[in-house]
């Protein structure tokens, strides 16, 4: 095949009743975790002198923990040391250090935010356009998600990669992975639409009747089919959206470094309509680059993989990068949840460059709309992330590559930590409070030992504390305020400042309910209790208040019990710990009030919490939203779908996959009970009625039983 020659052309376009290309297959052998043989040397290793940057966040990372840990051993060791109090230092220690490694790549991406703009693989934004030789795909797997905003965002993206005339070079995927069988009917339905709408013959869709290993097994399919009529993929998730510039440069520059496996970009959270979201689309918006151009510049090919918004080589993907199940039970075994992580690590290991452009913008993706769904979400993330301990000890891996699986654990295992680092200051309290102290031990002794902590001296630790945690932001805002462009998206100078204040205290009141929940969801995976993988919900996250007090009653009843220990023990400690306990009382109403888009919206005309990409919108993202509106919604009964296009009729049935590549032997309950139901019922929507969603499903994808059901009235 000519390297430019689209693959529906192999087909003889779009006249043939596949709506996808002819295979091209590739091998993706499995890989194994343990195994022997010599080291593969990097195909492009870390420029010289490169360990120095590392090296000097190390350094710093260890000063400030080094420093911050004899102050906090000062604080306790006035007399002698007890066991609650040497526990106190140690998690201190432990907690403190998770805080200033964070710190120092903000530091250095606060500097580097003065210099010149990066030049990642010699991308620059600011330069023509580069050319493209090869052909390569753009992959948007989707599990249950609104088809008419999958379409939409997918035609933004089409419209805008036809807009830099290098549309030839691209064919564009939906990878299906959909259980719920209305909304795979209204995927098609959308699809052919779609087709209709654009006059495309580079637009495909593929749906899996089983979601086998979920996105990574569903990549992973596409891969093994029809990988080998490209160069790279670009992969995005159901809600992510990409300019035709940034997917043109970041292809071209893995065509342009042949040692580079993958670069992934910085996706910037957009149409936050709820307080949550834009609370964290501001958040990340502001602070996000800093700290990307931070790490970006001390992980240098040695970078990690989000999941979504990057260009990977395909055949690189393929050789390194198919994901063993990992041994045991659920949820510790299995499949990875986490797969990005590890996919990065094992290209890596083969030699590729893994790297992160976060100079490059045009990359975006949205959030969860409450605290409720995105507790959901992580719940899902910790189990993947706590798988990685079993990958951790892989041989071969680099050891930065470890660094990030360690990263992605502690994230997750630190919440624990500071609730057990909660409890052992009350411990310590209760003890001095009701234990009479003895101030003549065992043994000579000329004075009495006096069982005091330095109050001074924890308050000054407390405020360095917070300090750390409070400072990135400030100098996310500091960087914004000399950009005049990037003020002005703000809201301006006073407005962003207020906007960050209101950040400030709103997160440390959420803090303490996600410290609860994330131990909460660390206590569930060690219990083995496996996440599942829920559908997440992407603009109403309102609950009602029986779901309220279900999901987050518990979290008010701690903050009670806190709030009476520390109060019964002495003021001084209750007061310590206000924010803790008052943003455990208010879990419920701050819950409710922060999934609210009314609320949202009233910020939103009042300049707070705004960003660049509100106050200036780039033009795909007004078109993706055009688009989102104007199309039908995907509420469509399935007999009234299906009954009202005779091209979704024929376009389901070409779909389907022939039963000669159906294993021989299988037995699909589902599908036999679907069967006798459907020929029991006179009519189409009598049969409908009597399916369960997942006997339709399975009578969906079975031509014969599929067929009789259409010859029914």
């Amino acid at each position: 095949m000519d390297a430019v020659t689209p693959a529906h052309a192999l087909a003889g376009g779009r006249g043939s009743p596949s709506y996808l290309p002819p295979e091209a297959p590739i091998c993706m052998p499995e890989q194994a975790l343990r195994r022997s043989g010599p080291k593969v040397e990097p195909k492009a290793p870390a420029p010289a002198g490169f360990w120095l940057r590392r090296a000097l966040i190390f350094l710093m990372t260890l000063g400030m923990t080094a420093f911050a840990a004899n102050q906090m051993y000062l604080v306790m060791a006035v007399a002698t040391l007890t066991v609650l109090e040497g526990t106190v230092v140690v998690l201190f220690v432990v907690l403190f250090a998770w805080i200033a490694f964070s710190f120092a790549s903000a530091v250095v991406g606060f500097f580097l935010s003065f210099g010149r703009p990066a030049r990642t693989l010699g991308i620059d934004p600011a330069a023509e356009l580069p050319a493209l030789t090869v052909r390569h795909a753009l992959l948007v797997p989707t599990y249950n998600e609104s088809p008419s905003r999958i379409m939409a965002r997918l035609q933004a993206i089409y419209e805008s990669v036809g807009e830099t005339g290098r549309l030839g070079h691209f064919d564009f995927y939906v990878l299906s992975d959909t259980t719920d069988p209305a909304t795979w009917l209204h995927e098609e339905a959308q699809y052919l639409a779609l087709l209709e709408r654009t006059g495309s013959q580079q637009i495909y869709y593929r749906h899996r009747p089983k979601n086998y290993a979920r996105k990574s097994g569903n990549i992973g399919e596409w891969v093994t089919r029809f990988g080998g009529h490209y160069e790279s993929m670009v992969v995005l998730d159901a809600d992510s959206l990409m300019t035709g510039d940034t997917i043109v440069r970041i292809t071209a520059a893995l065509e342009q470094n042949p040692h580079v496996g993958l670069i992934q970009t910085l996706p910037m959270i957009v149409n936050g309509q709820s307080l949550f979201a834009r609370l964290q689309q501001f958040a990340g918006r502001l602070y996000g680059p800093m700290l990307a151009r931070g790490i970006a510049w001390w992980h240098g090919p040695e970078s990690n993989y989000w999941g979504h918004n990057a260009a990977i080589r395909v055949q690189a993907f393929a050789e390194h990068a198919s994901l063993p199940l990992l041994t045991g039970r659920k949820p510790f075994g299995g499949h990875i949840l986490s797969h990005d992580f590890v996919e990065a690590a094992l290209m890596r290991r083969a030699g590729w460059a893994i790297v992160m452009a976060p100079e490059l913008r045009g990359s975006y993706e949205e959030t969860p709309p409450s605290i409720a769904e995105y507790a959901a979400r992580d719940r899902r993330w910790c189990q993947g992330n706590l798988q990685h301990i079993k990958v951790l000890t892989a041989h071969r891996l680099h050891w930065l590559s470890r660094l990030h699986f360690l990263t992605g654990i502690g994230a997750y295992l630190t919440a624990p930590l500071w609730f057990v680092f909660l409890l052992v200051g009350i411990l310590i309290s209760l003890q001095a409070h009701f234990i009479r102290p003895e101030y003549f031990p065992k043994g000579f002794s000329l004075f009495p030992q006096w069982p005091a902590e330095d109050p001074i001296r924890a308050a000054w630790v407390f405020a360095g504390t917070m300090g750390l945690l409070i400072a990135p932001k400030l100098l996310g805002y500091i960087v914004a305020l000399f950009h005049a462009a990037e003020r002005r998206g703000f809201g301006g100078g006073f407005m962003a400042f207020v906007s960050v204040l209101f950040e400030i205290i709103l997160s440390g009141l959420i803090a303490p309910m996600m410290m609860l929940l994330q131990s909460q969801s660390v206590a569930e995976v060690l219990r083995g209790r496996d996440s599942g993988w829920q559908v997440q919900r992407r603009d109403d996250g309102s609950l009602t208040w029986s779901e309220l007090a279900s999901r987050f009653g518990k979290l008010t009843l701690i903050g009670v019990l806190l709030g009476a220990s520390a109060y019964a023990v002495s003021l001084s400690l209750f007061l310590w710990m206000t924010p803790v306990i008052v943003g455990l009382l208010l879990a419920m109403p701050l819950a409710a009030w922060t999934a609210r888009a009314d609320v949202g919206r009233r910020l939103r005309k009042m300049r707070l919490l705004l960003i660049p990409e509100e106050h200036d919108p780039p033009s795909i993202l007004l078109r993706a939203n055009e688009l989102a509106v104007s199309l039908p919604d995907d509420t469509v009964p399935v007999g009234e779908l299906l009954r009202g296009s005779d091209g979704l009729r024929q376009a389901h049935r070409d779909m389907l996959a022939p039963q000669s590549q159906r294993r021989r032997g299988d037995v699909d309950r589902d599908l036999v009970i679907a069967r006798a139901k459907a020929d029991e019922a006179e009519t189409m929507d009598e049969a409908l009625g009597f399916l369960t969603p997942a006997e339709l499903r399975a009578l969906l994808s079975d031509r014969p039983a599929y067929e009789r059901l259409l010859a029914k009235p």
